[in-house]
């Protein structure tokens, strides 16, 4: 931890070499997610609600509370360590405070929106199918922003100075000497 928050992460190469690592698993999975989404559907309403509907004409059965229910379990556990992992890595990039905020929001907010929608068009109405296709979209966006900006930040990015200004350490400054 210590290295992220002074900055010397910068100059620490394996620790450049496990984030690097780290982000070509998360590609990885990007990409998995979406091949397994574009396997079961499309980006089409029709192709949602059939999903988790069924089909009389394709013999497929409406999504059962045992399996969505499994899936969620999976889901909600795998997706909060991920995204708590990467959005972890943006409170250490150089960037504006809101920026930050927005890229530590949006993925948390779309992945609930995409897991939970499931869950909403099988029980409550098909209409959330939109919810699920927005959510899905938006996750997958901000995962390839959230890779692209921690790549960037081990690769490309300038060190954030970080000065002391006599605090006893458990205060954050920035360039200017003013606490974060």
């Amino acid at each position: 931890m210590r290295f992220t928050i002074t900055g010397e992460w910068r100059r620490n190469r394996l620790l450049q070499t496990i984030i690097v690592l780290f982000l070509v698993y998360v590609v990885l999975l990007w990409m998995t997610n979406a091949l397994l989404y574009f396997s079961r559907m499309g980006l089409t309403y029709d192709s949602v609600v059939e999903y988790y509907l069924g089909s009389e004409q394709r013999y497929l059965g409406p999504r059962s509370y045992a399996v969505l229910l499994e899936i969620s379990h999976f889901h909600l556990f795998a997706m909060g360590i991920l995204l708590l992992t990467l959005t972890h890595l943006m409170l250490f990039v150089p960037l504006d405070l809101r920026l930050k905020a927005w890229l530590i929001v949006v993925p948390f907010i779309a992945g609930i929106a995409d897991e939970g929608a499931g869950w909403l068009i099988r029980f409550v109405s098909p209409s959330f199918a939109y919810l699920k296709i927005t959510g899905f979209v938006t996750l997958q966006v901000s995962l390839a922003v959230l890779i692209v900006v921690s790549l960037w930040s081990v690769i490309a990015a300038p060190p954030e100075p970080f000065i002391d200004n006599g605090n006893d350490g458990n205060e954050l400054t920035d360039s200017s000497g003013a606490p974060q």
